[in-house]
């Protein structure tokens, strides 16, 4: 393998190794940003919840039950 083969084959190695750091990368952004996603979906139905028994409590102390 001469010189130029050699420095062809280096960049093509170099190319690969940052294309699959690139992608690992990108997994753990889109993992993340799964996780966030989730979480905040769960805090939002936690809050639902806790509303809809304050409502509920209140409904029931001015006697609004039906």
């Amino acid at each position: 393998m001469n010189n130029s083969q050699s420095a062809s084959y280096q960049a093509g190695q170099a190319k690969a190794q940052t294309q699959e750091k690139a992608s690992g990368l990108m997994d753990k952004a889109s993992n993340a940003a799964q996780s966030a996603k989730e979480s905040v979906q769960e805090a939002g139905s936690q809050m639902q919840a806790k509303a809809q028994g304050a409502a509920e409590t209140a409904k029931e102390k001015l006697g609004m039950n039906n």
